[in-house]
């Protein structure tokens, strides 16, 4: 199934309305750069960096793009500010299909001859993580998988219970013990269970806490060792969940994180409330991780697959290409 077939009219006009604030913001700072100009020249370019910048792209990733802009004037000799859009939209296009990763097509996850599939899921509080879980866990659902979360983010109260809220609504179960309980026995607990049921999938949830980073690298990796136990090859996916709308700190929280354990996939969240949509570019290209979805509102639907394609499109819609 290719991605034009997935993605259907409704799911792209959801991905166009979440990225609208990214997209009149990025275009708009890009319009005053441009204003009075007609060709494509040196302070056009210093303006574009900026831009860049300035919507959350990261300075490594629009030193990239703006290099490859030069080579494309180089070589066309001549080039107007209504051609900078298309070769924009083409060298971003570019930069993010040469990340070494592939986009999912749909909310498939593999079948596992020993056990369920594990997706461990990671990230500091307040990005969005237990609404993320809630959401997969209903798309995961809804294509016939048995889900199971686990509640391992036992150092808050309101972790715990927002998964069982989630777990609730969504119709799936959950494994869960008190506050303070080992982190790493309820990930075994919940295997243990998702196991017996033959269940396909399982989701748990963890504590993140950047202050003490040693911490963190020591509870993730007792959480796997233990699963392990359970289930050979788990996790099978590690999963970071990031707030887009936090620009420059998700690119931050994305290094220490990837410095603290694996991370296999990556999420971005409420890209529909905010301008920094743009935060998706530098992450894609500085990390070469697969983003894998993609948060852009507040319904149970609004998580979608990530598409380098669909991003791309959605970010220049309405925009007046030559």
């Amino acid at each position: 199934m290719g991605w034009k077939k997935f993605f259907s009219k409704e799911k792209k006009k959801d991905l166009d309305e979440g990225l609208e604030k990214t997209q009149k913001s990025f275009f708009s700072k890009i319009a005053t750069s441009i204003a009075g100009k007609t060709e494509v020249d040196e302070e056009v370019l210093d303006n574009l960096e900026e831009v860049l910048v300035s919507s959350d792209v990261s300075v490594a990733t629009t030193l990239k793009i703006i290099k490859r802009i030069e080579r494309r004037v180089k070589e066309d000799s001549y080039v107007t500010t209504k051609q900078l859009y298309r070769i924009l939209k083409d060298e971003i296009a570019a930069l993010m299909s040469e990340n070494n990763t592939e986009d999912a097509v749909d909310f498939s996850i593999p079948k596992i001859e020993n056990g369920p599939y594990v997706i461990m899921v990671v990230g500091v509080n307040g990005v969005g993580k237990t609404t993320t879980i809630g959401k997969l866990a209903h798309q995961l659902k809804s294509k016939g998988y048995k889900v199971v979360l686990g509640a391992s983010d036992t150092f808050r109260a309101a972790a715990v219970d927002q998964l069982k809220i989630w777990a609730e609504r969504v119709g799936v179960d959950i494994v869960h013990q008190g506050m303070g309980s080992d982190p790493a026995s309820v990930a075994y607990d919940t295997l243990e269970s998702a196991k017996s049921q033959g269940a396909d999938v399982v989701i748990i949830d963890t504590a993140g806490r950047l202050h003490n980073k040693i911490n963190l690298m020591n509870e993730l990796t007792k959480i796997k060792m233990v699963m392990k136990k359970v289930v050979p090859e788990a996790p099978h996916d590690v999963m970071l969940v990031l707030d887009g709308s936090t620009g420059q700190n998700a690119i931050e929280q994305a290094t220490q994180f990837t410095k603290a354990t694996e991370v296999t996939s990556l999420a971005l969240t409420k890209l529909d409330g905010t301008a920094k949509g743009g935060v998706v570019i530098g992450i894609s290209d500085q990390f070469k991780i697969p983003v894998k979805y993609i948060g852009i509102g507040e319904g149970i639907d609004h998580l979608q697959v990530f598409n380098k394609h669909e991003f791309v499109d959605s970010l220049f819609k309405d925009t007046e290409l030559e």
